[in-house]
C-alpha cells in the first residue's frame, strides 16, 4: 500500500487562540484565518485529512515544524502522532486524540517552553511501517508561536495573571512626559494585534540578525528589540530627531502610535523619520506585547545622561560663574553630560538565569540611541534590582541605568589655584530621577492622572536614606573613573544662602515671575554678582536660545535678605519656544569676597489645552458616523496651517487627518471627522492637532461600539 497521501491541514486558529490568550489578533479573526496564533509550552489542536483511511497499525505520521533556513535541534521540531505520546514541556510532541470517518486524523502538538518565538512552517512526512517510501506534504500557512507568560516554565511567566491584562493584552496606553512639575500623560495606541505587526517583528528581527536559535530567549531578544527599534546600526525601524527640523518626515509629536510607524517600516524596509524617546518607547512595547514579553513604558522625570561613566552629572562653571556649556576635563567634547527633562524607556518582565539568583523580574531596555553598548546602540535588559542596589557588574548596562535615576549633580567652578583646576562649588544629590512613572494597571484616564503610577520605589531606595547612599556606593566602588569625582570635597565658605522659587504652573499665553531670594546669614556685608536667565530648551536639555536675561552686581547689609526678579510676558516667550513648550530658568551667583558660588536650575513647561473626543450619535459596527474634535486656541492671535489627526485601532483606515480652516484667537475650534468603526467592544481614539503657531496639542476617548 502506498503511504498516505495528505488532502488538507487545519489548526483552528479561532479555537486554539481561546486558551492560548491570542484571540485579540487581527488576523485571528478574519472570516476565513489563515493563521494560527498560539504559545509556546501549551498544546494547541489541529486535524489532517487523507486521501485513503489511516491505518493506525501501520501508517505513520510525522510533523516536522521548523523555523529558519539554518537547521538545528533548536529550529527543528520532529515527532510522531501516537496515542501514548508522553506530554513534556520541554519537548515537541504531537497525541493522536480521534480518527473521524477513516480518513481525518485529530491531534494536539506542543511546542517546547524554549522554542524559538516567529512564524514557523509545518511539513508533514508519511510512510508505512515495513517500506522506505515517503510523501511529503508542505503546509502553506505560517504557525506563530508566541512567549507565554500564562505558564511557570516559561521564561517570562508572570505569577500574578491579572497583570497580564495590563502588560501583555492591552493595546492602549499613557506616555508621561514633560517636565516634573507640569508633566502630562500622552495617550499612546500600541496595537499590537494589528495584522502587520506581526510580520513586523519578523523583519525586525531579521534585520537585527538575532539567529534563529537565540529567538526563544527573552533576554536576547529584548537586547535585540532594543537595538532594532533605532536606526543607528543597522537600519532599524525609527530615525532619532530632536533639533525641530522634520519637514522630511513626520514629527514625533504627531505619531499618536506605533502601527502607522510599523507598518510604513515593513512597506518600504527603510527607516520610518522621526523618533523620540517615547515614540521608541511606544514601538518597543507594542512589538514586546506582540511576541508575548510583559512590558510598560517608563518614564524617569529630571534623568541623567552620563557620557563618562562617573555616575555624576557634571556641570562646569568659568571663574565668574558664567555656565561652559562643556566638559573641559574631557578630551573629547561629544563627551558630555546632560540632564534631559525627562526620558523614557521600558520594562520587561522575565527570569534571568544568566545572573545569580534575585535579578529577575522586571528588566529596563532602552531603544533610545544615546550611548553605545558593546559596539551598538542597544541598552540592556538591566535587571530593576541590580540598579536598586548599584550592582553594576550585572548585565546588562546598569552602570549607566543607575546614573541615569541615581546619579548626583556636581557643580564644577574652574580655579587655577587648585591642582585640578576645578573647584566642586556645590553637589544635589535630590535632583535626578524625582519620579518614575509608568501607566497604572487596568485604568485608563484619556485626558487625567489617574491612571498614573509612580514606581520610583522598584528603582531605588528613597532619597537620603542610608541604603539609597550605600547603593550608590556599592556602584561607585567598582568604577576607578567614578571614584575620582566622589572623593573631592567642597571647601567654600557658604555663608549667603539663595532660593531660587519654583514657577508655578504658567499657561501658554500668560506672563510669569522668576525669584531669587538672597540672604546674608555672616556679620558681614556681601557683594554678590548675580543672573537670572530664561531659556528656551529641547526636553533633552540642550538650549535652543534664551528669552529674556538679567543680570549685575548688588549689596547685602549683614543679617539682611534681598532678592531679584525677572518678569517675562508672553511676547517674550511665545516667538522663541520650541517644541513641546519647555523651559528652563538658570540663576547663577558669586560673592565677591569669598568667593562662594551657586547655581540652579528651574525646568517647567507652558500649559497647553487637551483635545475633546465627542460623537454625534451611538457607534454602531459598520456604520458611519462623526467624531467632534475641539478646544480652544488659547493665543491672543490666530491659527494657520491647522490640521487635526484622529487614530484608532477600531476604525476604517487606522489614522485620519483633516485639514481645518484658521482658527481666530482665543476662539473655539472644532471639527467633524467621518469615520467607520469596525471593531466592537471598547475602542480607544487619540488625536493631535498642529499649526505653524501652536503644535502638540493632544487628547483622548474611548467609545462603545454596539451590534447594528
Amino acid at each position: 500500500m502506498d503511504p498516505l497521501q495528505v488532502e488538507i491541514v487545519h489548526f483552528y486558529p479561532r479555537e486554539n487562540a481561546k486558551p492560548h490568550n491570542t484571540t485579540k489578533y487581527e488576523v485571528v479573526n478574519e472570516e476565513n484565518p489563515t493563521v494560527t496564533i498560539v504559545r509556546r509550552g501549551q498544546p494547541f489542536s489541529g486535524v489532517v485529512r487523507f486521501t485513503r483511511p489511516y491505518d493506525e497499525a501501520n501508517d505513520i505520521i510525522q510533523l516536522v515544524f521548523s523555523i529558519g533556513d539554518q537547521p538545528s535541534m533548536d529550529t527543528v521540531g520532529k515527532m510522531f502522532i501516537r496515542r501514548d505520546a508522553v506530554p513534556d514541556i520541554h519537548a515537541w510532541t504531537a497525541t493522536l486524540l480521534d480518527v473521524q470517518d477513516g480518513n481525518t486524523v485529530s491531534f494536539k502538538v506542543s511546542a517546547p517552553v524554549t522554542a524559538p518565538v516567529g512564524a514557523w512552517v509545518l511539513r508533514v512526512v508519511t510512510w508505512q511501517r515495513d517500506s522506505g517510501e515517503r510523501t511529503v506534504y508542505d503546509f502553506d500557512q505560517d504557525i506563530y508561536i508566541l512567549f507565554n507568560p500564562w505558564i511557570p516554565d516559561d521564561q517570562t511567566y508572570m505569577e500574578d495573571k491579572a497583570l497580564l491584562q495590563e502588560y501583555v493584552l492591552n493595546d492602549v496606553g499613557k506616555v508621561w512626559v514633560g517636565p516634573v512639575k507640569t508633566t502630562r500623560g500622552k495617550p499612546w495606541l500600541f496595537g499590537q494585534f494589528d495584522a502587520v505587526v506581526l510580520d513586523a517583528c519578523m523583519f525586525m528581527l531579521d534585520r537585527a540578525e538575532l539567529p534563529f536559535k537565540h529567538r526563544g530567549d527573552p533576554v536576547k531578544v529584548s537586547r535585540a528589540i532594543s537595538r532594532i527599534v533605532n536606526s543607528n546600526d543597522d537600519g532599524g525601524v525609527l530615525v532619532g530627531r530632536w533639533d525641530g527640523a522634520y519637514d522630511d518626515g513626520t514629527a514625533p509629536s504627531e505619531w499618536t502610535g506605533s502601527v502607522d510607524i510599523l507598518a510604513q517600516f515593513l512597506e518600504t524596509q527603510e527607516p520610518v523619520s522621526y523618533g523620540q524617546c517615547w515614540v521608541f518607547a511606544g514601538v518597543v512595547t507594542t512589538v514586546c506585547r506582540a511576541l508575548g514579553i510583559p512590558s510598560r513604558v517608563v518614564s524617569n522625570l529630571v534623568s541623567a545622561h552620563d557620557a563618562n561613566s562617573t555616575l555624576t552629572v557634571d556641570k562646569y562653571f568659568s571663574e565668574t560663574m558664567e555656565e561652559l556649556g562643556y566638559d573641559p576635563s574631557n578630551a573629547e567634547p561629544e563627551q558630555t553630560d546632560s540632564i534631559w527633562n525627562y526620558h523614557v524607556w521600558n520594562d520587561v518582565w522575565m527570569s534571568r538565569p544568566d545572573l545569580p539568583a534575585g535579578y529577575g523580574g522586571w528588566q529596563a531596555i532602552d531603544a533610545t540611541p544615546q550611548e553605545t553598548s558593546r559596539g551598538m546602540y542597544q541598552c540592556g535588559p538591566a535587571p530593576l534590582e541590580a540598579i536598586k542596589q548599584g550592582a553594576i557588574g550585572m548585565n546588562y548596562d546598569v552602570e549607566f541605568m543607575l546614573a541615569s535615576v541615581n546619579a548626583d549633580l556636581m557643580k564644577w567652578r574652574i580655579d587655577p589655584n587648585l591642582e585640578t583646576g576645578f573647584a566642586m562649588v556645590g553637589s544635589n544629590t535630590y535632583h535626578i530621577g524625582r519620579m518614575i512613572l509608568t501607566k497604572k494597571p487596568y485604568v485608563f484616564d484619556p485626558n487625567g492622572d489617574e491612571d498614573r503610577e509612580d514606581i520610583i520605589d522598584q528603582y531605588k531606595f528613597r532619597e537620603g536614606t542610608a541604603s539609597e547612599r550605600l547603593a550608590l556606593m556599592n556602584g561607585v566602588r567598582f568604577s576607578e573613573r567614578a571614584k575620582r569625582y566622589y572623593s573631592v570635597a567642597s571647601s567654600m565658605k557658604n555663608d549667603i544662602n539663595f532660593k531660587l522659587c519654583d514657577v508655578d504652573t504658567v499657561p501658554i499665553g500668560q506672563d510669569f515671575k522668576v525669584i531669587v531670594e538672597i540672604e546674608n546669614t555672616s556679620d558681614e556685608g556681601r557683594n554678590i554678582k548675580a543672573s537670572l536667565t530664561a531659556n528656551s530648551v529641547y526636553y533633552n536639555g540642550v538650549r535652543a536660545g534664551v528669552i529674556k536675561k538679567a543680570e549685575g552686581h548688588m549689596f547685602i547689609s549683614a543679617g539682611k535678605k534681598d532678592q531679584i526678579m525677572l518678569s517675562v510676558k508672553s511676547d517674550d516667550y511665545l516667538p522663541k519656544l520650541v517644541e513641546y513648550e519647555n523651559m528652563k530658568i538658570s540663576a547663577m551667583a558669586i560673592v565677591m569676597e569669598t568667593k562662594q558660588s551657586w547655581a540652579e536650575e528651574d525646568d517647567f513647561q507652558i500649559i497647553k489645552p487637551n483635545i475633546n473626543i465627542k460623537f454625534n450619535e451611538d457607534l454602531i459596527l459598520n456604520q458611519p458616523a462623526t467624531a467632534v474634535l475641539s478646544f480652544t486656541n488659547p493665543l491672543d492671535r490666530g491659527l494657520t496651517g491647522c490640521e487635526f489627526r484622529l487614530s484608532s485601532s477600531g476604525i476604517e483606515g487606522r489614522t485620519l487627518k483633516l485639514q481645518a480652516s484658521d482658527a481666530a484667537a482665543k476662539e473655539p475650534i472644532t471639527v467633524e471627522i467621518p469615520i467607520l468603526p469596525k471593531k466592537l467592544g471598547s475602542i480607544n481614539f487619540v488625536a493631535t492637532f498642529k499649526s505653524a503657531e501652536l503644535k502638540d496639542i493632544n487628547g483622548a476617548a474611548t467609545a462603545e461600539v454596539y451590534e447594528a
